[in-house]
């Protein structure tokens, strides 16, 4: 017999078993996430997804990893980045014009100052490794979930760092949806509010983590309140792709001067798709039925990237964290109300 014939070689591990479980939590979070309560509560389907994966990673999915792995991990890494790609469909050029210059200005400051604000607090004074310090600053300065995930092959964060960003965005970012509306309607009561509805809007948009989270504190005191936030967070979002490459090149660049070497910048390609998305969407050329089908589809996509990511996650390594990822995260809620708003005033007052 032919000694060519003898060997084989390994077989690749099939994907599809993977894709099927990670697809099936994503359809059940994005099913939850219509109920009305969990709505009312800004709690999205992203959301859900990771808190799914996490509860069966952490029971049953141990006997089920040797056959689903490599789907699970294909959802955790290509299909996440086909996910943001795709989330550029949800904006257009023209939303920065709505906001203008002053709206550009104070995402800009806001996003800049956070997450700088979390590189310094996090390694220098909290002590926390880096990886999870930028993962909760990118989390808390420009869009929550959505934002960790992107982050996160640019870092190169483990499982339990994302997942622990994460945490930090529905914990804190739940909070400020409550308290921004509380905190307005007393301002206004007390006659010390210098915002409008519309300005509220924007400060919340600039501020808050989730998009959910913004829908909800805006429509909790009115709905031209509501259209001003989700403006300004799209347009805060729209500054994830600059964000990714700039903190490539950062972390390139930090790795060069300990190194004394010339260090490859890891450029995420999939942000220029993003870039390229949101130019391509702002032509309108596709008719709005096959958008909208096609925003669903990139829902779908994270909420299977965020299942996947769940499931890897171990919920001893978020113990043995401790309660530092959650005072960074509390640390910049507190900027992102007090420094923000300060943000809003000031470009406002200039403009």
């Amino acid at each position: 017999m032919n000694t060519a014939l003898q060997g084989h070689a390994p077989a690749r591990p099939h994907r599809l078993p993977g894709l099927l479980l990670t697809a099936a939590i994503a359809m059940l979070s994005l099913w939850l996430g219509t109920l009305p309560w969990l709505q009312a509560h800004g709690i999205s389907a992203l959301t859900l997804a990771i808190l799914l994966g996490i509860a069966l990673g952490n029971t049953a999915y141990g006997r089920l990893a040797p056959r689903t792995a490599a789907g699970v991990g294909f959802s955790k890494a290509t299909l996440l980045r086909a996910g943001i790609v795709l989330y550029g469909l949800r904006l257009t050029v023209q939303d920065i014009g709505q906001v203008g210059v002053a709206g550009v200005l104070i995402d800009a400051l806001v996003l800049c100052s956070t997450f700088a604000l979390a590189w310094w607090l996090g390694t220098r004074v909290l002590g926390l490794e880096r990886n999870t310090a930028l993962l909760i600053g990118a989390g808390s300065s420009i869009c929550g979930a959505a934002a960790v995930m992107a982050a996160e092959p640019v870092v190169k964060g483990r499982a339990e760092q994302v997942a622990i960003a994460v945490a930090t965005v529905v914990v804190f970012g739940t909070l400020a949806m409550f308290l921004y509306p509380l905190l307005y309607q007393w301002g206004l009561h007390a006659g010390w509010m210098p915002l409008d509805e519309t300005g509220y809007g924007v400060f919340t948009g600039s501020t808050v983590h989730e998009v959910a989270q913004v829908v909800a504190a805006g429509r909790a005191v009115s709905q031209p309140a509501a259209d001003a936030a989700v403006i300004a967070k799209m347009v805060r979002v729209m500054m994830l792709a600059p964000f990714l490459v700039s903190l490539s090149a950062l972390l390139a660049r930090g790795r060069r001067d300990r190194q004394g070497t010339r260090s490859r910048i890891a450029v995420p390609w999939f942000a220029f798709g993003f870039i390229g998305m949101v130019g391509f969407n702002s032509l309108q050329l596709l008719p709005a039925g096959l958008v909208a089908a096609l925003v669903e589809l990139d829902t779908t996509l994270l909420a299977m990237a965020m299942a996947a990511l769940g499931l890897t996650t171990h919920v001893s390594a978020l113990r043995q964290a401790g309660p530092r990822p959650m005072l960074l995260a509390a640390l910049l809620a507190a900027w992102l109300l007090g420094g923000g708003l300060l943000i809003n005033l000031a470009v406002r007052a200039l403009s």
